[in-house]
């Protein structure tokens, strides 16, 4: 069955003459007649009755005329969804979040997002960096938040926040004699550092900062999650670091917050994105709320 047939079959239940429904088709009237007969030998039923007093729907028809304008109703919808979609009007944004690069400035954000435009679902999901990697080129995810500009070929790094870098140092520990701990002093320190498999870009980030301690580094720890870093802080593993603008979230009695005396000790939270220009308009427009975020 084509689609030409129903359009046909519809058009010639509207006008009852197949003189004005070829008119209104622009086509002549033998292929208009030899449509519906198509149609009727696939269908196996008369649609329509035909004799000196005109053309009239039979029962078949009037029942396939419901249905075939309840689909033509679904195929305009279908054709208005696509273009929405293109116009970035709906659909679904799907971002990524490696490296722990999760703050209040991203639920405020998002929050706004939705709230503007809530036909636009907007889906977050968290993996390590080089499952974002992947997402990003293969198109799985729209734009990713890491704590690295290290990228691959293809993916683009643009800075969206920084915040100071701080360590986190247990309630007594010779480090709190210093309001802002130089980062020589940190030198055989027990270290508590986030696993690299799970903030591989945080901690690229992390080791060229330390790097001038790489030969006295003597980290005890790995964990998983800034809760687990605290907690071993508390218990007096050792010390650990963390982003400042994380430091509301982090009150306990058993861990002190101290600066770093390095100027350099910043933490970076960039936007990654595909380098093409193929991205929709609600894209673009996410992008934008978040750059226009950055100037306020």
């Amino acid at each position: 069955m084509e689609l030409r047939h129903l359009r046909y079959f519809v058009v010639l239940a509207d006008e009852l003459h197949f003189t004005h429904a070829a008119e209104r088709l622009h086509i002549e009237q033998p292929p208009l007649s030899r449509a519906i007969k198509e149609l009727e030998d696939e269908l196996g039923v008369v649609l329509f009755d035909r004799d000196r007093r005109g053309t009239r729907l039979t029962a078949a028809g009037v029942a396939f005329l419901q249905d075939s304008r309840r689909l033509f109703t679904v195929l305009e919808q279908a054709r208005e969804n696509v273009k929405a979609v293109a116009a970035g009007l709906r659909g679904s944004l799907r971002i990524a979040v490696s490296d722990g690069a999760i703050d209040p400035r991203l639920s405020s954000f998002l929050a706004r997002c939705r709230a503007e435009e809530p036909e636009i679902e907007i889906r977050l999901s968290e993996v390590p960096l080089a499952e974002q990697m992947r997402g990003l080129r293969s198109g799985d995810f729209m734009i990713g938040f890491a704590h690295t500009a290290d990228v691959n070929d293809g993916i683009v790094a643009e800075p969206i926040w920084r915040d100071p870098l701080v360590i986190a140092v247990p309630a007594r520990h010779a480090l709190l004699a210093y309001k802002e701990v130089p980062l020589h002093e940190l030198g055989g320190h027990p270290l508590v550092l986030c696993d690299p498999q799970v903030c591989e870009g945080y901690c690229r980030e992390l080791a060229r900062l330390l790097g001038p301690l790489e030969h006295q580094k003597n980290i005890v720890e790995h964990v998983t999650s800034l809760d687990m870093m605290l907690t071993l802080v508390g218990a007096g593993y050792g010390v650990g670091f963390m982003a400042a603008n994380r430091i509301p979230v982090t009150q306990r009695t058993d861990v002190v917050i101290r600066p770093l005396a390095v100027e350099s000790a910043i933490l970076t939270t960039y936007l990654l994105r595909p380098d093409n220009s193929a991205s929709s308009a609600s894209l673009e427009r996410l992008i934008a709320r978040l750059r226009e975020r950055l100037d306020n």
